[in-house]
């Protein structure tokens, strides 16, 4: 897939092309009916399927004081959506000047004079242009103008729930350490992303040596436990690769046994791997069961008691 990150590099001779646009915070099961039916529009046509979105979402500038935690960062935005199959993704850096621009001007600027648009894909929520003034009603109408057609993609519901799939739903359930409806709304485990670092060292003292996770990594964080999962090596910063996929033991939490974590941390206990090193590797880590809540214990011994017995249910639930 190829990434542009802004309309100035996208190639002349490009398209035609079948645009999805959105935020895609999650790239979730009701983001992929929209680009899913970019697909089959495009099969016939000839035409490259291109995903538009933001760097950040637009309430970061625009409303910063209600804007909620995103569920994934541009770097899993770009993976996941590569993993689609579709064609190419332009991620557009939200700043002032994009938002200043005019409903019509967006078209014409990002969809006709750079992907040369001949279908464009869109949820029934979507607004664009300076004030959100632009909905798929004006997206049409621009589209009868300037050439293009205009195709609204019905929401995707829970049957059981009987609710909308949206990244709003998705916090709601991380938040309370759901991570296994977390998994059936995104179609794929929620994951956080990023550079192992240099931690206390505690957990090689207790016999459970961990990869800790920068507190600048991408992805949001669900409710402080013990998960079991997966952690993915992505390989280091200078370019060498792993993509090995380790079972692991997951904390989330502020340590309360020893109470010295400033900061909620995600560390990984990767399973008989003792003398694994993983300093400055890119990792993803996936939450697949949530096996206990983040308890203090009274002393050294009753902490090591509990870790054994939380590897042996991560073991049997990932088995």
């Amino acid at each position: 897939m190829i990434v542009f990150r802004d309309p100035s590099e996208v190639p002349a001779d490009f398209g035609p092309s079948v645009v999805a646009i959105g935020k895609f915070d999650g790239v979730h099961s009701g983001h992929r009916a929209v680009i899913d039916r970019a697909r089959v529009d495009a099969a016939t046509g000839g035409a490259r399927v291109v995903a538009v979105t933001f760097d950040r979402n637009p309430l970061a500038l625009l409303r910063p004081e209600i804007c909620p935690a995103d569920l994934i960062g541009v770097h899993q935005k770009v993976q996941l959506l590569a993993e689609t199959g579709i064609d190419a993704t332009l991620v557009l850096r939200f700043d002032q000047q994009l938002a200043s621009l005019t409903a019509r001007e967006f078209v014409q600027r990002v969809l006709v004079d750079a992907l040369h648009v001949r279908t464009v894909l869109v949820g029934r929520d979507f607004r664009f242009g300076q004030g959100g003034a632009g909905n798929p009603d004006v997206l049409r109408e621009l589209g009868l103008e300037l050439g293009f057609d205009v195709d609204v993609v019905d929401d995707v519901r829970a049957i059981d729930a009987g609710r909308r799939v949206s990244s709003t739903w998705i916090r709601e359930v991380l938040a309370e350490g759901d991570v296994e409806t977390a998994a059936k709304l995104l179609g794929r485990p929620a994951s956080v992303w990023g550079e192992v670092v240099h931690g206390l060292k505690r957990g090689r003292e207790l016999g459970f040596p961990t990869a800790n996770l920068s507190p600048d990594h991408e992805g949001f964080v669900p409710a402080d436990g013990v998960y079991g999962g997966w952690l993915i090596d992505e390989g280091s910063a200078d370019g060498l690769r792993s993509g090995i996929r380790y079972p692991a033991a997951i904390s989330v939490g502020l340590n309360p046994t020893f109470d010295d974590v400033p900061v909620r941390q995600v560390e990984a206990y990767v399973l008989d791997e003792d003398d694994l090193d993983l300093y400055g590797h890119r990792v993803e880590v996936q939450f697949v069961h949530r096996i206990r809540g983040m308890t203090a214990f009274e002393g050294v011994d009753a902490l090591v008691e509990q870790i054994t017995d939380d590897v042996r249910r991560v073991r049997a639930s990932l088995s």
